[in-house]
């Protein structure tokens, strides 16, 4: 593996599935929340408050730092979102440095440019259904909820690429590779980025 994998995906499009896939075909290390644990334990930044506001924007960058700040430090450090994202930046980047890593969202793409070569995918799902019944079926969401919930993961995972990221979450100009797991799969999906990358 010549290249890390940054991968950004709509909430229930199956991206953590592939990334599992790609990290075992490629025997590459696999990146997601345990980014969060490792940022936390090593720059003593509170883990619960991390995950509860994991790539997640409101649609107001001003309430997206009053919530933040509240939330970390009482109100008293208006700096705190962006010392979360340099604390992942500072882990993400001797990672990929070290070794093609795979990445999923976290605005690594913005962190590694320049850095290091990778090849930025978006995965997404045609077919609510298939985001729906693998939301149901994975992450537990109940059936009356699951429509409205995954409006809202993607919508807030579309408003902190705004804050942290250049381009558009949803637009397929902002990636090298878009791929529709609804039409083929994740095995095929995970097999067209390998072919992509050239491996």
């Amino acid at each position: 593996m010549k290249k890390s994998i940054v991968i950004d995906r709509e909430y229930g499009s199956g991206g953590r599935e592939i990334a599992k896939i790609l990290s075992e075909k490629l025997k590459a290390e696999f990146y997601d929340g345990n980014l969060l644990e490792l940022a936390g334990e090593r720059f003593g930044i509170d883990l619960g408050a991390m995950k509860d506001y994991d790539e997640k924007g409101t649609g107001s960058f001003l309430h997206d730092i009053a919530l933040l700040t509240d939330s970390f430090t009482g109100g008293n450090n208006h700096t705190v979102p962006f010392e979360v994202h340099d604390a992942l930046s500072r882990i993400i980047k001797p990672l990929a440095k070290n070794k093609p890593c795979i990445f999923l969202g976290r605005g690594a793409d913005e962190i590694l440019e320049n850095e290091v070569p990778f090849i930025h995918v978006f995965i997404y799902a045609s077919n609510i259904q298939d985001k729906i019944d693998r939301s149901v079926k994975v992450d537990g969401i109940s059936l009356d909820k699951v429509a409205a919930y995954i409006r809202k993961k993607d919508l807030q995972r579309k408003n902190y690429r705004k804050i942290f990221s250049k381009g558009n979450w949803d637009s397929m100009q902002s990636y090298d590779l878009c791929i529709d797991t609804s039409a083929v799969g994740y095995e095929n999906a995970a097999n067209a980025i390998v072919a992509a990358m050239g491996e």
